[in-house]
Formats: C-alpha cells, sequence, structure tokens
C-alpha cells in the first residue's frame, strides 16, 4: 500500500499522482476526509497529553510550596480518561484510513507516460521479424483442432466455459516448455521454488489481490484459502514479515504453477481458444531486492523474458504501459506482446512490474542495512504464460498443411 506519510505531509501532491492512476474523485474525497479526521484526533491526542504531562509536574512543585494536590488529583484522573477516549479515537481513524488505503492502487513512477488505456501504451523496440506465409495462417483453435492438440469441448464438459484439455504432443510440448522456461530462467540466476496454489488471505493481501479483486479468485468454501492468480502471490510471501540481510539481496526466484482467474472483469474477451481461461500454466519471475537493486533488476527480467522469446523464435514487441493501464501494484510495467499471424496482430505474452515498496509495506518484508530496517521492493512477471507461449508456436510454425514445426531448443526435451 501507498505510505501514509505522503498523505500526511503533501495529500495535493499525492492525490495527483493518484489520479494519474485513474483513482476516483470520488475516492480521493475519501482519502482526505479519513486523513483529516486522523489528523484531528491525533492533535487532540497530543494536544491533551502534552497538558497531562504538565500537570503531573506540578504535583513535585505543589509539595514543596505545601499547597493541596486534590483538585490537581482529580483534573490528573479526569484528563486519564479522556485520553483513553482520544487514542480509541484515534487508532479508530487509523483503521478507517488503512481500509481505504488498501483499496487505492499504486502511486506511477514519475516518468510513465499518461494516458486513459492500452491504446497510449509506448513501443519500445520489436524483436524479431514476423513470419511470411504462402498462404493464409490459421489461427490457433484451428490447428488445435487438425493436430488433436487441445480439447476445448471436453473441457467444458469436465468444468465449464474456459477450461480446456490439451492431449498428445500439445500436452508433451506444454511440458517441455515449462522445462525449458525453468532451466532458462534459473540460467539467468533465478533459483526454483515449488510453491502452494492455495494460499490465505493474508498472503492476497500482501501482494495486493485483496482485497479489492476478491471477485475474481476462486475461494474454497469455509477455508480462509483461495487458488493463486499466479505464483506472484506466494514467492513474494515467502519472505512476508521477514527482516533480510541487505547482503542477502537481491533474491531472484522462478516457478512453475497453475493459476486460476475467474476473469470476472474480461466482459466476454476472447472466449474462443486458450487466450483467455480459468486456469492456465504459467512460470514466473519474482524478485526482492533493495530500493537502490530494482531498476537494475527490472532490466534483468524485461530481458529475461524478451530472451526466452527470442530463443523460441517467437516475435514480439516490448511496450511500456501507460497509466491508465498499469496494474493496481504496479509503478511502472513493461509488457511483452507476442507476434499471433492468425489475428495478425501482436497479444501479451508477459508484463514484467516494479512496485517499489507497495506489497513490501503490506507484507512487511524489510532488509537491515546498517542497523536500519528497510523496506525493501518487489518485482514480478510472467515467464511465460505457456498456454499463450504454446499458441504463438503454433501459428507462427505452421505449415500449409497444418502441421507444426517444433522449435529447435524444445527438441530435446521432447
Amino acid at each position: 500500500m501507498i505510505d501514509v506519510k505522503l498523505l500526511q505531509k503533501n495529500f495535493d501532491e499525492t492525490a495527483a499522482a493518484l489520479m494519474r492512476k485513474k483513482v476516483s474523485a470520488d475516492t480521493i474525497a475519501e482519502l482526505k476526509s479519513a486523513n483529516e479526521t486522523l489528523k484531528s484526533a491525533k492533535q487532540s491526542f497530543e494536544t491533551l497529553q502534552a497538558k497531562q504531562n504538565e500537570l503531573s509536574k506540578l504535583f513535585g512543585q505543589y509539595k514543596k510550596e505545601g499547597k493541596s494536590t486534590d483538585e490537581l488529583k482529580i483534573e490528573v484522573d479526569t484528563n486519564k480518561i479522556t485520553l483513553n477516549d482520544l487514542l480509541e479515537a484515534q487508532r479508530a481513524a487509523e483503521e478507517a484510513l488503512d481500509a481505504i488505503i488498501m483499496r487505492v492502487p499504486n502511486i506511477p513512477d514519475t516518468d510513465v507516460p499518461d494516458g486513459e488505456d492500452e491504446e497510449s501504451n509506448v513501443e519500445l523496440r520489436k524483436v524479431l521479424t514476423p513470419p511470411t506465409f504462402a498462404f493464409t495462417p490459421k489461427e490457433h483453435w484451428e490447428l488445435a483442432e487438425k493436430n488433436g492438440w487441445i480439447d476445448f469441448e471436453r473441457g467444458v464438459k469436465l468444468a465449464k466455459s474456459r477450461f480446456s484439455v490439451v492431449g498428445g504432443m500439445g500436452a508433451r510440448l506444454e511440458r517441455a516448455l515449462i522445462n525449458f522456461m525453468l532451466d532458462f530462467n534459473r540460467e539467468r540466476g533465478f533459483e526454483e521454488f515449488s510453491v502452494p496454489m492455495l494460499v490465505n488471505r493474508r498472503a492476497l493481501e500482501g501482494t495486493g489481490q485483496l482485497p479489492k479483486f476478491e471477485d475474481d479468485l476462486f475461494k474454497v468454501e469455509e477455508e480462509e484459502l483461495f487458488l493463486i492468480p499466479t505464483a506472484e502471490v506466494p514467492l513474494t510471501n515467502l519472505f512476508q514479515d521477514e527482516i533480510i540481510n541487505a547482503s542477502d539481496l537481491p533474491i531472484k526466484m522462478t516457478g512453475y504453477t497453475s493459476c486460476f482467474r475467474k476473469e470476472a472483469g474480461s466482459g466476454g474477451r476472447d472466449v474462443r481458444g486458450m487466450i483467455r481461461q480459468h486456469q492456465f500454466h504459467k512460470v514466473e519471475l519474482v524478485a526482492i531486492t533493495t530500493q537502490d537493486q530494482s531498476d537494475k533488476v527490472f532490466d534483468e527480467m524485461v530481458a529475461c523474458a524478451s530472451d526466452l522469446l527470442s530463443a523460441l523464435g517467437l516475435p514480439h514487441r516490448l511496450v511500456t504501459l501507460c497509466t491508465g493501464d498499469l496494474g493496481f501494484g504496479a509503478a511502472r510495467t513493461v509488457d511483452l506482446e507476442v507476434w499471433l499471424p492468425g489475428q495478425n496482430t501482436y497479444r501479451e505474452i508477459s508484463s514484467v512490474s516494479n512496485t517499489r515498496d507497495f506489497q513490501a509495506r503490506r507484507a512487511r518484508i524489510r532488509y537491515k542495512d546498517e542497523g536500519k530496517n528497510i523496506l525493501a521492493h518487489t518485482l514480478n512477471g510472467s515467464s511465460l504464460a505457456v498456454g499463450r507461449t504454446m499458441i504463438a508456436i503454433m501459428e507462427n510454425f505452421q505449415q500449409e498443411d497444418g502441421s507444426i514445426v517444433i522449435p529447435a531448443v524444445l527438441q530435446k526435451y521432447l
């Protein structure tokens, strides 16, 4: 979450930064009211506390002067009751402000471009040239049906829409991709972890999915456990409530998990095929860094995801997200979009984000440097979404007869 001190020191500047992230005027008004209530409660408590301290000093003076302390004692005792009431009011005001702040997104970096939506994102560069075909390229669901790789109808039969079954060479390719991605990331210095795919509420609050996005999560009935929407959640929260030695940072991690999302806000987009599923596989990159290291590690993570796509021979482009398209916890994000010939467009396959100290403040992840406890920076990125990578391979390496050439780097895994 954002730093309360920023609100208290310079509310207008902080509010302006939040409005760049499309925070509503109503929420800003809520923040302002709650912040002023807290400031007033603190001031009332501190004023009376100062008066109480002065009264307490008078006891010794009165005794020296032979004055009666009866009235003084009555006033001090009365103030104690009032102080307790004021302290409770201050705590209530703090909780009220915290409840609002938990729903407020991260502040974007100052150099993130302004914009309303993805139309204002800024392309950084293209990598590799999209292939040309002597025939009209098919979309992945046509290729999946022809090759028997993906069965959408049976996925619906087993669960509901937006679930699918991958079989035969498709299943083998999926497993090959997971192994290739993990090996590639490990060679880049990211240690491999296998983590739970069910996490508690505290973990999801730590990375920012709760409380705002509860409607998009699958929850276990009668349990405070949720299926993870991304491995970012368990990997980041491995260090929840911990203080790490600065010399041990950065910590760079990778992990494969299934991910589960209700896609509550998708509005019917990509209902056909495997682009937007309720369950999908993903290999994730996560880093915990000092505040000075995070920009360098961010660039390393972007390069890792881009180089992985290049190793697979997949044309892609890198895009800086504008303020209106940034995720809830991100201060800056670079998306990697892979070329899909069947759709004749680039589609997102990875997002790499630096959340600065936003998640670390929520999850209480700190590091010790020269005796001081400092909030860490956390970063995350897809490396990559496995299903979308398989789709990209199918469409970019398709042959006229509908067969698909497997990229050379994957062949040893098959």
